[in-house]
């Protein structure tokens, strides 16, 4: 009980710092901490992350800073997803299902340091691959078949990897939603916390349907020990500088990974 509020509170000042990102380590978490299977870690994990995101959320909602027609495009685009994703982490081997955990979690990192580190830019640009755009003068998404075909990609590949990895899916969504629209970052991060919430709720009936355990009891705890670590970790950021947080969390998932994949290697 001890290890499942520590870990708890772990995974929710993280996402207390970071936002939607640090839902990646509450997997890691489980299954270092608790000794558990990716399986049966999955459904655990994405009941805290989507609880923590739609708390989130609906303080963005309430801003008006949540762009909800692209959050439902996405949203279902990737529940139907989900199910495929957790149907192939019951194929897939314990082994190679952490090697690509460990993969992920490299890439976000490494993003994010590359972030961090470079130098601000003068002014801001807009990506190459921009497809969505908004109208300056409603300041309403402005819609086109490529506008709705890049977030029903973002939406499907979210809800794949949330069911084969139990994922929230913020680290494809945040920067996808930044290379294909010019949609403001705190209206990108909202629109995140909504699609988390939503596809997260989809992958936990998808992997209690085909078969996923999930103990009320633990996950109660887990959930809650999670929500309080949010609450710590958004009043420690305030207190800190992005770049700090940035950095501090890469070198974190980057330890992790290679926890991991030294389990991966020496099959313990």
């Amino acid at each position: 009980m001890l290890t499942t509020l520590l870990l708890g509170a772990l995974v929710g000042a993280v996402l207390g710092l970071t936002g939607a990102g640090g839902g990646i380590l509450a997997v890691p978490a489980l299954v270092t901490g608790m000794g558990w299977s990716m399986q049966q870690a999955t459904p655990v994990a994405l009941v805290a992350v989507a609880g923590s995101a739609a708390i989130g959320a609906a303080e963005a909602f309430r801003q008006r800073l949540v762009r909800y027609r692209a959050a439902f495009l996405m949203t279902i685009a990737g529940v139907p997803l989900t199910s495929l994703g957790v149907r192939l982490s019951h194929v897939l081997a314990q082994h190679l299902l952490m090697a690509l955990f460990s993969g992920v979690m490299l890439v976000v990192a490494l993003r994010l340091l590359t972030q961090a580190l470079r130098k601000p830019s003068a002014e801001a640009t807009t990506s190459g691959l921009c497809v969505g755009r908004v109208n300056p003068n409603t300041g309403r998404l402005v819609w086109t078949w490529p506008t709705g075909a890049a977030l029903a990609a973002t939406g499907a590949l979210t809800g794949l990897m949330t069911g084969l990895l139990g994922v929230g899916g913020g680290f494809i969504i945040v920067p996808m939603l930044r290379k294909f629209t010019n949609v403001s970052m705190h209206g990108i991060v909202a629109t995140s916390l909504m699609v988390i919430a939503l596809v997260g709720s989809g992958g936990i009936v998808s992997t209690v349907v085909q078969g996923g355990s999930l103990p009320v009891a633990l996950t109660v705890m887990f959930g809650l020990a999670t929500a309080s670590g949010m609450v710590a970790g958004r009043f420690a950021s305030r207190h800190l500088s992005t770049k700090q947080v940035q950095v501090g969390f890469a070198v974190v998932l980057i330890c992790v990974a290679a926890g991991l994949m030294a389990k991966v290697v020496l099959g313990v």
